[in-house]
């Protein structure tokens, strides 16, 4: 019998059809982030045992991102529905050993090959439609970089609309965003099929290497989340805003680090 190939499921006699190739991905993006306090116990709900609030606990990062990515060989770019996609991403401060880190609580994308490869990484991600501003330099169909110029994101799931933000940019910025910039810790879990005991339950380190950054822009910002009877990111509605910027960013992604094998 042909041993079966392939990174992840569907596996095959070539290796082929599996819907997530093996790393080193790269990716290629443009960002729109939003930061701002909510209820710091809504945030210290989401966080795991293992993981101790933050300086700021109820400081959140909501960011909009449009995708490029691919492997080493790059034949994704060549055929674009398999290396384009978009998505929100949640962060959250926390801490753990007394140590700065940031953890995604919740994460939606467009994309099946980029939803398991979140998965494989302890994004906990779920599908969504998601659309953000894309910058131009010719013509009026678009904004500029430049102070003034006002950049939208939406998120809708499951036929609702779910968050909708924007940004008007007032300048560059000295600082760059702040609650995502710490180590990047999420959670593995995979559950059992045979109890409800998970198979794997793991906390995680995400780290790229090769890390570009344009010139990141800031601004001021509006936020709305909308409530919804199948989410509960309305828990994380915005009291006060902390800050919002646009840049673009390249990293390459060859594995994690598993911090600690965790238990329920």
């Amino acid at each position: 019998m042909a041993r079966l190939q392939g990174f992840s499921l569907p596996l095959s006699p070539e290796g082929k059809a599996n819907l997530l190739p093996a790393p080193p991905w790269h990716y290629s993006g443009d960002m729109l982030h939003i930061e701002y306090r909510t209820n710091p116990d809504a945030v210290i709900a989401l966080l795991p045992d293992e993981l101790e609030p933050a300086e700021d606990p109820g400081a959140v990062s909501v960011v909009f991102a449009d995708w490029q990515s691919c492997t080493d060989g790059g034949q994704e770019l060549l055929d674009p529905y398999y290396s384009q996609y978009k998505e929100l991403i949640v962060f959250v401060g926390a801490k753990y050993k007394g140590e700065p880190v940031s953890r995604c609580v919740y994460i939606w994308v467009d994309k099946d090959f980029a939803m398991v490869r979140g998965w494989v990484q302890g994004f906990p991600k779920k599908h969504g439609d998601v659309w953000m501003s894309r910058p131009v330099t010719v013509g009026k169909a678009g904004p500029r970089l430049a102070p003034g110029e006002t950049f939208a994101g939406t998120l809708s799931v499951g036929g609702r609309r779910l968050v909708e933000g924007k940004v008007t940019l007032t300048g560059l910025s000295e600082k760059g965003p702040q609650v995502s910039a710490p180590p990047l810790y999420n959670s593995r879990y995979f559950p059992r099929w045979d109890s409800l005991e998970p198979a794997v339950y793991e906390l995680v380190n995400v780290a790229g290497v090769d890390k570009e950054f344009s010139p990141v822009w800031e601004g001021t910002a509006e936020i709305n989340i909308f409530d919804s009877p199948i989410e509960e990111l309305k828990s994380l509605e915005p009291k006060e805003i902390l800050g919002a910027y646009y840049h673009s960013f390249g990293y390459t992604l060859h594995g994690g680090k598993v911090i600690q094998q965790q238990k329920r």
